[in-house]
């Protein structure tokens, strides 16, 4: 009718058809928007508390890698599961760890090998109950301290946890200036400094995809561990003694008290109980019994099997040091180098292995364990103030605030004592995880052996015990070095008569508080569960339709995490 029509329209009319089904999307995704708002119903997971006046969505509409847990049973399903016990493991070989590995090696032997092989056997324990949390509850630990407790202990618990985050950075921090020091001669407090700048490097580094990034890191720290385990046969430990110091508890000698208790904090970190209860919230498991058991149980071997390597790496570090530093054949430099060993003297044990590169390539292995450490802190860090607070922030603000407060203290010691001095700072900040470890591991074992939260997935009565039993250890062993501490420091004191007697009462009401706090998490009462997953499937489905907080995978959990490389067009 219209003969040929100009080559312009025909253009036109193409266009016009490759656009259409674009648009008719774009229409119909804002028509569901708007259904959802003019419902009410957010259309992604959102908190339980309301957000504000527009009561805004938890998450934005994008798109992410989602794992997707098959439902059926298969062995094949344990692949799925694997990451999420990798990553919080990548904080037990960290700087914090090769530090007071070395020092215990050094002073004691293997004398303290014993609280190694304790700590990591509560590690899994633990770190499985906080995966089940997670798993059973579609809550991470956070989340749950702030539906259960008033808000001011809640604000206080946040505090704490922050302060772990915090205490956790400090050992990143020095273990990279060492490394710097070690590979281009930049003084210690240069390196702190310049530190706050590579925690931007790598999260910039992590647009060219997280994973490749996550092996290289892996890589590079497995190295060192390879380092260590071919330096033992160099060594050689007399295998009577290493196992010895493994089955036989013992504490001599002055100091031995506080490297157990840095042992202690620098393995059962507690801000790793809010991070491996989030991690396992981003896969999609099948809601149904037998999925949340199979999610549980896989759990549970991949964390063994992820801390039976961090562990072999620790024994090998004490090994190697207590063998090196306590043979007859040192020369007169590396005695005085065992004398007083930190990270930056370290390199010496590996020389057998490296010669003349055991310093380059040390550095390079710490360098990559402080920046992989980071990681796990920035994610910690992330579901910390979410949970407690319901607030966050991008990634490389969080991490940068929490590089800055590291960086004071390490820089003020870094200047004033040297390497000694950040050397006793990984000691302190050590120790100080240990002292806060209460606070996040009771509030754990409480939510995790109520009936109303777990359902069937309950602790059972052995593992309720046997979690208590490592508990009731470590307050202990807190408690008695304060207590000694504190009264070894009046005794030697200068100060006059009044002075001590004040000193003193202010030093055991500090610990009657820190007592106190204990307390009151054991004996207040957990509240009525209002969700789970540990049903039966149409059980579970109701109640996650009436609670609006329960499917997984969790998104807000997902998309907290630092950049990835996201192609999946579809989110549940």
């Amino acid at each position: 009718m219209f003969g040929h029509e100009p080559k312009e329209i025909e253009l036109m009319r193409f266009g016009i058809e490759l656009a259409w089904p674009v648009l008719e999307n774009y229409i119909s995704l804002k028509r569901v928007k708007m259904a959802a708002a003019t419902s009410g119903q957010p259309q992604f997971m959102t908190s339980s508390e309301n957000r504000g006046p527009a009561n805004e969505p938890l998450i934005d509409n994008i798109d992410y890698d989602q794992i997707v847990v098959p439902d059926k049973k298969s062995w094949k399903n344990f692949f799925a599961y694997l990451g999420p016990g990798f990553l919080v493991s990548i904080a037990y070989i960290d700087p914090g760890n090769f530090q007071t590995d070395l020092q215990a090696g050094a002073q004691y032997k293997y004398g303290l090998l014993w609280i190694v092989l304790l700590a990591s056997l509560a590690v899994l324990i633990i770190q499985s109950l906080a995966a089940n949390l997670g798993v059973v509850t579609g809550k991470h630990l956070a989340e749950h301290c702030r539906k259960e407790y008033p808000k001011a202990a809640n604000f206080i618990l946040w505090i704490l946890a922050e302060i772990a985050v915090v205490a956790c950075d400090i050992p990143e921090v020095i273990g990279t200036a060492f490394a710097l020091n070690m590979l281009f001669k930049i003084p210690l407090w240069c390196g702190v400094l310049i530190t706050g700048l590579s925690t931007l490097i790598l999260l910039l580094l992590q647009h060219y995809g997280v994973r490749k990034l996550e092996i290289f890191i892996a890589f590079l720290v497995i190295t060192i561990a390879a380092c260590f385990f071919v330096e033992l046969g160099y060594a050689k430990p007399k295998a009577s003694e290493v196992v010895n110091g493994l089955f036989v508890p013992q504490l001599k000698g002055n100091g031995a008290t506080k490297l157990a208790i840095s042992l202690l904090g620098a393995t059962v970190m507690p801000h790793n109980l809010f991070l491996h209860s989030a991690l396992v919230l981003s896969r999609k498991i099948p809601r149904s019994v037998t999925g949340i058991k199979e999610a549980c149980r896989f759990y549970v071997i991949e964390s063994g099997f992820a801390l039976a390597v961090a562990f072999l790496i620790n024994v090998s570090i004490i090994s190697v040091s207590g063998a090196v530093c306590n043979s007859s054949d040192l020369n007169p430099e590396d005695k005085q180098n065992c004398q007083d060993l930190d990270l930056n003297k370290a390199s010496f044990l590996l020389r057998h292995v490296f010669g003349t590169w055991s310093s380059k390539i040390f550095a390079i292995a710490l360098l990559a364990s402080g920046q992989s450490s980071t990681i796990t802190g920035t994610y910690a860090g992330q579901y910390v103030m979410q949970g407690f607070l319901d607030l966050r922030m991008k990634p490389w603000i969080r991490n940068f605030l929490t590089r800055c407060l590291a960086i004071v203290p390490s820089l003020i010691v870094a200047i004033i004592g040297g390497s000694a001095g950040a050397g006793n700072l990984i000691i302190i900040a050590s120790m100080i995880l240990s002292f806060e470890l209460p606070f996040a591991l009771i509030p754990l074992l409480k939510f995790t052996s109520s009936k109303t939260k777990m359902g069937s997935h309950v602790n059972s009565i052995l593992i309720s015990t046997l979690t208590w039993i490592i508990s009731s250890f470590i307050m202990g062993i807190n408690i008695y070095y304060l207590v000694e501490k504190l009264v070894t420091s009046l005794r030697h004191s200068h100060l006059r008569v009044v002075g001590t007697v004040i000193c003193g009462i202010l030093g055991f009401s500090a610990m009657l508080v820190y007592l106190a706090g204990i307390l009151y998490l054991i004996v207040l009462k957990t509240k009525k569960g209002d969700h789970l997953l540990a049903l039966t499937r149409s059980e579970s489905m109701q109640m996650a339709n009436e609670s609006g907080n329960a499917s997984l995978p969790r998104e807000d959990i997902v998309n907290m995490q630092l950049p990835q490389r996201r192609t999946t067009s579809d989110a549940d």
